[in-house]
């Protein structure tokens, strides 16, 4: 397997190493075998080595109990690459959706291995529309009230409006989808609703610069986790994730990169009332950039289009509505300007 740029932390080692081993639990495998994976995992989690640092100085990874060549090999493999081909392996034999059954309480792999026989359940969508409709407690293993406890339990991740996820869940899939398309070269924001820290987000906003939009596109069209893509052009995308997370991406140049940024960081009241500062002063801001006129004056970070605004950059979380922009504006000097946004590589 190749080495890739990505940015892998011990975390994703243990998440790997305990992903590998319920998928072990789920096909029945010999147990002692997956004791192996969960024991390694908490030595890493509990030793803190920062393996990827370590490697990457040339040393050699420490003798863990129970860790021998073979796990060492793919330890250093998720280090490098954020993976491992036996992971991959594994997660081929099942809809990629399965592993997110085994984040609620009460479920591990031998009664997930039940819902999946029984009822072809793999998906956290899948065992809400069951449970909601009393399927669960026909199961053995189950019964009314570990039916209504896991209902409430996929409930809460995620959430209660229709079409909507917690914040946490979109995450599991946000951040590796986002590393992925950075090993490919290219500079990866996710904005939308999932930058302001919303509770829950309806979709991923992911926005991108790069010298190769169309490489861009083709490697977000790729991604292992897509299920369906919606649509795909020169420099934009859409897919559904198996986990039911539609994933959008545009790919916007270096220039236009910080009004983009604002643009589709939102919120559309935040955006509105911006543009409404702008017209007093003969100014029109899109996703492109700011303009007078003709003559593009601001757009490549996001602070250059809020000081075409006389304001200071504010933060995502802050701009859910127009209350942010009145308040710096009845405030301050520059000199209060928060830790800066993103720029474009």
């Amino acid at each position: 397997m190749a080495v890739s740029s990505v940015a892998t932390q011990d975390a994703d080692i243990v998440r790997a190493f305990r992903e590998i081993a319920d998928l072990l639990e789920l096909g029945n495998e010999n147990p002692f075998r997956v004791r192996a994976y969960r024991y390694a995992a908490e030595e890493i989690e509990r030793r803190k080595l920062d393996v990827a640092a370590l490697l990457a100085r040339g040393e050699e990874l420490p003798k863990l109990p129970g860790v021998g060549a073979d796990l060492a090999g793919k330890i250093g493999e998720i280090a490098q690459t954020g993976t491992c081909r036996f992971l991959e392996e594994l997660r081929a034999k099942y809809p990629a959706g399965i592993t997110q059954l085994f984040t609620l309480p009460g479920l591990g792999p031998k009664r997930v291995r039940v819902l999946y026989d029984e009822l072809d359940i793999s998906s956290l969508q899948e065992l809400q529309r069951a449970a909601r409709a009393k399927r669960l407690r026909k199961l053995a293993r189950f019964g009314e009230k570990s039916e209504k406890k896991l209902l409430d339990a996929v409930d809460a991740h995620l959430g209660s409006q229709p079409g909507r996820f917690k914040r946490e869940f979109a995450a599991r899939y946000a951040e590796p989808f986002r590393r992925y398309l950075e090993a490919g070269g290219d500079n990866v924001i996710i904005a939308g609703s999932y930058r302001r820290k919303a509770e829950t987000v309806g979709d991923l906003d992911f926005l991108a610069t790069s010298k190769q939009p169309r490489k861009a596109i083709e490697r977000f069209t790729g991604y292992r986790e897509v299920k369906e893509v919606l649509a795909r052009g020169t420099t934009r995308a859409s897919v559904v994730l198996h986990s039911g997370l539609q994933v959008d991406l545009r790919v916007v140049p270096a220039k236009s990169f910080g009004a983009a940024l604002h643009y589709f960081t939102g919120s559309k009241t935040h955006n509105i009332a911006l543009r409404r500062l702008g017209l007093r002063r003969g100014l029109k801001i899109n996703e492109y950039g700011v303009y007078r006129g003709k003559r593009r004056v601001a757009g490549e970070t996001e602070e250059s289009v809020y000081a075409a605004v006389g304001l200071p950059w504010l933060p995502p979380e802050s701009r859910e509505g127009e209350g942010a922009i009145a308040g710096s504006s009845a405030r301050t000097t520059r000199a209060e300007v928060p830790s800066p946004s993103p720029r474009p590589r």
